[in-house]
């Protein structure tokens, strides 16, 4: 590993939690969706040795992964690849433009409030709801800007429209999500991974393997904070909220890192025909809504 910066992002990964599963479904939709979705799992063992995870881990991680529901097995000959199972694709291409293209509502004075009755309806609505970007001011109330779309599970919900000034929106946020958790991991995130624009920056050329180690390893931190933020309009946001910051420095470093890491990809990703195939047109478009000038600082 050739710079500090991305060796103490490494040891902060290492002192977390095991997260091996979660790291491999990063490292499926970031970087083997847009190039096929299959890959060898020799491809998947030579990326997470970078790491220093074992390899016993990580067929473990893998096996459970399958076992969940959310990667396939193909065998040819001796060698098993994985993909993304259809479950597991569809949950992380529902991820993906939250992620890379977010589009904030147009908050125009109005909440959309489901009202969910107690058992089992409002357990299985809860995660349903909280990925759509709804809130809970309370138990079994759930509150949107009137443009988020309801998910199915809880399309039996009583559905009221309510309206609100900006003061009273705002107060009915700051009930509703943990915005102030949320600020404090993007400022967290930009904390983390701003020492690396120097490296990446400078006038050394950065090798393929720290390319691609850093461009996972700064998606997935990156994703597990923008997930959590319901994307709710100025409006309704607290003073000085530092997602655009965090949003300008991901799209700055994923952009600078992206040409090295799908070098590596070239070179070590395998699928069952062979090489990996080149990445398709939705790879070009991640962080489109970040203006261009801005890639350029």
């Amino acid at each position: 590993m050739s710079h500090p910066s991305l060796s103490r992002i490494v040891s902060r990964f290492k002192r977390e939690p095991s997260r091996t599963g979660s790291l491999i479904i990063t490292f499926y939709g970031d970087a083997i969706l847009p190039r096929g979705g299959s890959v060898w799992l020799g491809t998947l063992l030579q990326f997470l040795n970078m790491l220093g995870t074992d390899g016993g881990v990580v067929r473990t991680a893998v096996s459970r992964l399958a076992a969940d529901g959310w990667l396939d097995r193909d065998k040819a000959g001796r060698k098993s690849f994985y993909k993304l199972a259809k479950s597991g694709r569809e949950r992380f291409e529902a991820a993906v433009e939250h992620v890379y293209n977010p589009h904030p509502s147009n908050w125009a004075g109005r909440f959309e409030l489901l009202l969910i009755g107690n058992g089992a309806d409002r357990e299985a609505s809860r995660a349903a709801l909280t990925e759509a970007g709804f809130g809970s001011p309370m138990p079994g109330v759930w509150v949107a800007p009137s443009d988020v779309p309801v998910p199915s599970i809880a399309e039996g919900a009583i559905r009221l429209e309510v309206s609100a000034d900006d003061a009273m929106g705002r107060q009915l946020a700051a009930a509703s999500w943990s915005l102030e958790r949320t600020a404090e991991s993007y400022r967290e995130f930009v904390k983390t991974f701003a020492p690396l624009e120097g490296w990446i920056g400078g006038a050394d050329k950065v090798a393929p393997a720290d390319a691609i180690l850093a461009r996972i390893l700064l998606i997935h931190h990156y994703r597990r904070v923008i997930l959590r933020d319901p994307l709710l309009p100025a409006g309704l946001l607290p003073p000085a909220w530092p997602a655009l910051e965090a949003r300008e420095l991901c799209a700055r470093l994923y952009q600078a890192l992206l040409p090295p890491s799908e070098s590596w990809l070239d070179e070590h990703g395998e699928s069952v025909t062979g090489s990996l195939p080149s990445p398709g047109p939705e790879l070009g478009r991640r962080f489109s809504d970040v203006r261009s000038d801005m890639l350029q600082k």
